[in-house]
């Protein structure tokens, strides 16, 4: 019996197919340490996975990427990388196709918040010297938070109850979800054109995913660049996002935002009320003050006997008689 002769095509492709076969290699998990990480023109990137005795290459698409990769994978890092095993016939080497990757213990959000963090810190969009002072007496102010929900409640309500005659204006937007970053930008651009005194952003509390499009580069940016001084205000007191670093300031919460953005009218009233009698206070002596010099200078000897030679000081004045019916007033001061 002859035996059959096959070409390495057909080799590598009849074992792609087993591997395909195999349930255990098509959604499998790797953890190992990122080796040759290299982005391609294209948006792919290729790697190496190894550990101590051994190494497998692999490759992660752009779609993928541009779907699930939250940070930017480095080399060294310890991860853990969801995908499928298969053979890639043209050089008849098997590989991993990634389809996630996550560090090794830490979460991938963290890591890209982390970067993120350090690459704008790096460029001076945190520095204190470039942030914006927030008006102390806003007549407009501008609220960029979702339709409904606590923040936007909160936020309307403090204000009015503090300072009712500056007005509000609320521009709605997503503030979770992969729309929520472009819709959050453009509120941004948009208020913009309002003449606003100061511009809130934010949202009530949540997980670290519903806050994310408070951490994306885009929105960072927006704030960075608006004109008009922004206060973050994202979730709890002890969430922080890239907003809250890149804002004019930071509020702890919505509610928070609000009450430092304006002032409190009745203490307000109280200090122009007390400015008030201060000045009428001082009015009141300086006339008091002016009626005695006055009744001072109308009875003086210089008055009463006007055609007596003397000199006398009287009121910063020299008075000095030189002729008869005349009298010069020189100024002394």
């Amino acid at each position: 019996m002859e035996e059959k002769t096959f070409t390495v095509s057909e080799i590598n492709s009849y074992i792609n197919r087993k591997l395909k076969m195999d349930s255990n290699l098509k959604n499998i998990l790797i953890k190992g340490e990122l080796s040759n990480y290299k982005d391609s023109y294209r948006g792919h990137s290729y790697f190496t996975l190894k550990d101590e005795e051994s190494q497998i290459d692999g490759v992660i698409y752009k779609f993928n990427k541009d779907r699930f990769l939250k940070f930017q994978p480095e080399n060294g890092m310890k991860v853990i990388i969801k995908g499928k095993i298969e053979v890639y016939e043209k050089n008849g080497r098997y590989q991993l196709y990634a389809t996630k990757i996550t560090e090794d213990g830490v979460g991938e959000l963290h890591i890209a918040f982390e970067q993120l963090k350090k690459k704008l810190n790096k460029e001076g969009l945190f520095d204190e010297t470039v942030k914006k002072e927030i008006p102390k007496y806003p007549k407009r102010i501008g609220v960029i938070t979702a339709k409904t929900g606590a923040a936007v409640k909160d936020i309307i309500t403090t204000i009015n109850r503090k300072y009712p005659i500056c007005e509000i204006l609320v521009f709605t937007t997503l503030v979770q979800g992969d729309q929520a970053a472009g819709q959050i930008v453009r509120q941004i651009k948009h208020a913009q054109k309002f003449n606003l005194d100061t511009l809130i952003v934010g949202r009530g509390g949540g997980s670290i995913e519903d806050l994310w499009p408070f951490n994306e580069e885009e929105v960072a940016r927006a704030i960075y660049a608006c004109n008009i001084p922004v206060i973050s205000a994202v979730g709890h007191e002890t969430d922080f996002t890239i907003s809250d670093f890149v804002a004019d300031l930071r509020a702890p919460t919505p509610t928070a935002a609000a009450d430092l953005a304006v002032p409190e009218l009745m203490e307000i009233e109280y200090k122009i009320a007390q400015l008030n009698k201060r000045v009428n206070k001082s009015i009141k002596n300086k006339l008091t003050l002016n009626r005695t010099k006055l009744t001072h200078i109308s009875v003086s000897y210089t008055l009463l006997q006007p055609h007596e030679p003397f000199l006398l000081f009287e009121c910063g004045f020299l008075f000095e008689k030189k002729k008869k019916n005349t009298i010069t007033y020189s100024c002394i001061y």
